[in-house]
C-alpha cells in the first residue's frame, strides 16, 4: 500500500474504532461503576432532560433524596420507568411527591421509597435515540454489521501484508531453485 493511504487507512480505522469503543462504553461499560443509564422518552422534564436524551442513573438509598432532587423510579406495575423532581418528602409513610419539570401538575401517585431506582448523575442528549435504535431489530443488525465490517477492516492490512510476504518468500524459493546459467538461455 503506498505511504499516503496507509496512514488515511490508519486514521480512518483508528477512528471508527475509538468512537465505537467510545459509544460502548456510554452505552454499557458505565455498568462497571454503578451508573444505569435510561433512555428519556417524554418532554416532561424539560430543559433539564430532553427527550432522546441518555441519562445516567446512580442508585442512592432514599434517605439521602432531599426536595428539588430529580429522580429516577418505577412508577407502576407495569415498571414504567420515570424521571420526575421531588416536591415533597412524606417520611413517615416513605412517599415522594414529584412532578415534570413541564408538567404544571405532580403526579397522580406518590412514589413509594422502595420504587426508588436512584438519582441522575449526568445527561448527553440525543444519544437515547442511537440507544433505543441499538437495542431494536434491524438497528441490533446494523450495530452487529457495523462491528463486523470494522474486524474486518481492522485485520485486511496486516492479511494482505502476509499473503504478500508469502508470495514473495515463494518466488525467492522458485528462483533458489533454478539452476544459474550465467545469464545465458538455456539451451544455446
Amino acid at each position: 500500500m503506498p505511504t499516503l493511504l496507509k496512514r488515511l487507512w490508519n486514521i480512518v480505522t483508528t477512528v471508527l474504532v475509538a468512537a465505537v469503543v467510545l459509544l460502548a462504553v456510554l452505552l454499557v461499560g458505565v455498568r462497571l461503576v454503578g451508573l444505569t443509564p435510561f433512555v428519556v422518552l417524554s418532554g416532561s422534564m424539560e430543559p433539564t432532560y430532553p427527550t432522546g436524551a441518555l441519562i445516567y442513573v446512580k442508585k442512592v438509598p432514599a434517605e439521602q433524596i432531599q426536595v428539588g432532587d430529580p429522580i429516577t423510579f418505577v412508577m407502576n406495575e407495569d415498571l414504567v420507568v420515570a424521571t420526575h423532581r421531588v416536591v415533597d418528602i412524606d417520611g413517615e409513610n416513605q412517599r415522594f411527591t414529584t412532578k415534570g419539570d413541564a408538567n404544571d401538575a405532580v403526579d397522580g401517585a406518590p412514589v413509594h421509597f422502595k420504587n426508588l431506582i436512584g438519582k441522575p448523575v449526568f445527561c448527553i442528549p440525543k444519544l437515547g435515540y442511537l440507544s433505543n435504535f441499538l437495542t431494536l431489530p434491524p438497528g441490533m443488525y446494523v450495530g452487529w454489521s457495523v462491528i463486523g465490517v470494522l474486524l474486518v477492516l481492522l485485520f485486511t492490512p496486516e492479511l494482505l501484508k502476509w499473503a504478500e510476504k508469502s508470495d514473495r518468500k515463494a518466488a525467492e524459493k522458485k528462483r533458489a531453485a533454478q539452476p544459474d546459467t550465467g545469464g545465458k538461455p538455456k539451451g544455446i
